[in-house]
C-alpha cells in the first residue's frame, strides 16, 4: 500500500520529469542528517551518515546510475583487457583538490594503499588486485590476479574516496588534523561543523564539472530529537529528510503534507539489511542452537508491520531479495517461540547473561531494540541492555566487547562486494567495524564466496552463491532481520537530488533550488 503512494506522489510532483527543466542557480539547502556523524574524514570513518555528508565533499573514480551502471566521475573513461585482467582508467584533466592542489594518479594510488589500512570494505574488494600502476599523471591501471566480474562495482565514493596524498602521506591517519576539515575534490568544499548543530558546506567555484554545484550552501541540521525533525520539516526549517532521518510512523504524514515530494528511489546501490550481530566468541553464542534460537524468538513481521510501519521485508538470509544471485531456497526461520525454547533447552542455556547493544539510531531503532529484548526474554534469555551513543557503540563492536548488537549494512550491488565480507574467515579484523565482527569461520564459506567471486559465468557463479546462502541460513553467523526501506522525502522546490543508485550521498552535485 506505502510503495503505491510513495510512486503516486513522485509522479504527481514530477521528481521524474524535472531533468526538462532549466537548472537555476543559488540558494541554500537545509537537510537533516541523523544521527550526527562520528566523522567525515570518509576513508577513516563509513557510517551511514558520514557517507551521506562526506559523499558531497570527496569522489570516487566512478559513479553508479539507479541500474548500477558505472558512469564516469574522477575518471572520465575507462577500458577493461580481453581477459578482464586489467582495467584502466584515464582520469579527468583539470580536477584539483579543495585547496587547490591538483589531483593525479599519484593520489589514485596513494588512496589505495591508505583504504587497504582504514577501510574494511575497500581491503576486501581489494583482494584481487595484483598491482596498481600510474604511467602518468593522469592514468591508472589495475591488474587483477584473475579475473573478478564485479571489479567495475567498487569505485564509488564511499567504497573508495579519493584523499588527498599532499595531505595525508607520512602522517598518522588516526590523529590527522584534516579529519577534522576534510579537504576532497567534491562539488562543495566543509566549512564549518558546530557540534550538535549543523554541519555547513559551501559550493566549490572551481569545481570540475562546468556550471555545478548549482546550490551555494548545504546546512545539515542536527537535530536529536525525531518529533522536532519532523516539525523542522513541516514549519519549513530543512527542506531534505534524507531515508531514515524521520520515524517510520511519522512517513505516511509528513509525505502528504502541501509542497512535499517523496521517493523511494536513490538506494539501489546500498540495498540495506539489518541484523542482530552475533558474537560468535561468546560461548553461549558459538553453538549453533543458540544462534538459531534467535532467529525463531524474534517477530520479524511484527517488526515490520509495527514499528517499521510496514516498510521493509522479513529477510531471509545474508542477501536480500533484490540483490544478483539472491536465493530464497534455504531454512526458514518463522517466528517460533516454543521452537527456541526447545533449542535453547537442547543446547544447555541456564539463564547466563547476554549483552545487547541497541542502535542510536533514534526512536524506530530503540523500540526495535525493546521489542527484540523482550522477544529474547519471552523465551527465556537474560538480555542485558547496554545503551550507548553511536561512537561508543562502533568502538565496542569494533573491540568485539559485546553479545548481540544491532546494525545495518550496505550490499553494494554484489554478494562479492557487499555480502561475503561479513562471513569470510579473511574480514576478521579487531578494530574495524562492518566485516566479519562476529569472529565466524568456515572454510567451506570462505571457498564458496571465492568461487563465487571468480567464476567465469553468471551461472557458475550462481551455482556458488545458492550453496552458500544455504549454509549459512542453516549456521546462523548472525540474525537476520529486515530488508530496509528508506523514503526520502523533500521539499518539492528542490529538484534533481537523487539521480543516481546512492541518492542523497552523492546528489547534491546535481541539485538545485526551484525559488
Amino acid at each position: 500500500m506505502l510503495k503505491r503512494v510513495l510512486l503516486g506522489l513522485v509522479v504527481g510532483c514530477g521528481l521524474t520529469a524535472v531533468h526538462a527543466e532549466e537548472p537555476k542557480l543559488g540558494g541554500v539547502v537545509n537537510a537533516v542528517i541523523q544521527p550526527e556523524p562520528p566523522g567525515l574524514m570518509l576513508a577513516m570513518v563509513q557510517n551511514g551518515p558520514t557517507q551521506m555528508v562526506s559523499g558531497n565533499i570527496f569522489e570516487g573514480l566512478l559513479r553508479y546510475s539507479p541500474k548500477l551502471e558505472p558512469l564516469p566521475g574522477l575518471a572520465e573513461s575507462w577500458t577493461i583487457s580481453p581477459d578482464a585482467k586489467v582495467y584502466t582508467f584515464k582520469l579527468k584533466p583539470g580536477v584539483t583538490w579543495h585547496d587547490g592542489k591538483p589531483f593525479t594518479s599519484a593520489d589514485v594510488l596513494f588512496s589505495i594503499e591508505m583504504l587497504k589500512q582504514t577501510h574494511a570494505r575497500a581491503r576486501n574488494n581489494l583482494v584481487m588486485v595484483e598491482k596498481v600502476e600510474a604511467p602518468d599523471d593522469l592514468t591508472v591501471v589495475f591488474t587483477l590476479k584473475e579475473p573478478f566480474g564485479p571489479f567495475i562495482g567498487i569505485f564509488e565514493v564511499g567504497s573508495m574516496p579519493m584523499v588527498p596524498k599532499h595531505l595525508y602521506d607520512g602522517t598518522d591517519y588516526k590523529t590527522n588534523p584534516n579529519n577534522n576539515t576534510p579537504v576532497g575534490t567534491g562539488p562543495f568544499m566543509f566549512k564549518e561543523w558546530q557540534k550538535g548543530s549543523f554541519i555547513r558546506l559551501v559550493k566549490n567555484p572551481n569545481y570540475h564539472e562546468k556550471g555545478k554545484p548549482y546550490l551555494d550552501e548545504i546546512y545539515w541540521q542536527i537535530i536529536p530529537d525525531a518529533a522536532a525533525r519532523s516539525v523542522a520539516f513541516e514549519t519549513g526549517k530543512v527542506d531534505v529528510l534524507p531515508g531514515g532521518s524521520i520515524e517510520n510512523f511519522d512517513v505516511p504524514r509528513v509525505s502528504k503534507l502541501p509542497g512535499a515530494c517523496v521517493t523511494g528511489a536513490g538506494w539501489e546501490f546500498f540495498s540495506p539489511i539489518s541484523w542482530l550481530w552475533l558474537n560468535n566468541r561468546n560461548p553461549i553464542l558459538a553453538n549453533k542452537k543458540v544462534r538459531q534460537a534467535i532467529m525463531y524468538a524474534v517477530d520479524r513481521d511484527f517488526a515490520k508491520d509495527v514499528i517499521w510501519n510496514g516498510l521493509g521485508k522479513v529477510a531471509t538470509g545474508p542477501s536480500v531479495s533484490t540483490i544478483k544471485f539472491y536465493s530464497d531456497d534455504v531454512p526458514k526461520y518463522a517466528y517460533d517461540p516454543a521452537k527456541a525454547k526447545a533449542l535453547l533447552k537442547e543446547a544447555g542455556y541456564k539463564g547466563e547473561k547476554i549483552r545487547m547493544l541497541p542502535l542510536a539510531y533514534g526512536e524506530t531503532w530503540q523500540r526495535w531494540g525493546e521489542a527484540v529484548k523482550q522477544n529474547l526474554q519471552d523465551v527465556g534469555m537474560n538480555i542485558e541492555t547496554i545503551a550507548t551513543d553511536v561512537p561508543g557503540g562502533n568502538q565496542k563492536i569494533m573491540e568485539w566487547d559485546y553479545d548481540i548488537a544491532f546494525t545495518y549494512l550496505y550490499q553494494y550491488g554484489d554478494p562479492a562486494l557487499g555480502v561475503s565480507r561479513n562471513y569470510i574467515t579473511s574480514a576478521i579484523a579487531k578494530g574495524q567495524l562492518f566485516n566479519n565482527v562476529e569472529g565466524y569461520s568456515n572454510p567451506e564459506v570462505d571457498k564458496l564466496f571465492a568461487d563465487g567471486a571468480t567464476a567465469p559465468t553468471d551461472a557458475k557463479r550462481k551455482e556458488a552463491y545458492d550453496k552458500v546462502q544455504k549454509i549459512l541460513a542453516e549456521d546462523v553467523p548472525v540474525a537476520w532481520l529486515l530488508e530496509l526501506q528508506f523514503p526520502t522525502i523533500t521539499k518539492c522546490k528542490v529538484k534533481n537530488l537523487i539521480t543516481t543508485g546512492i541518492g542523497v550521498n552523492d546528489g547534491f552535485r546535481d541539485a538545485w533550488l526551484d525559488k
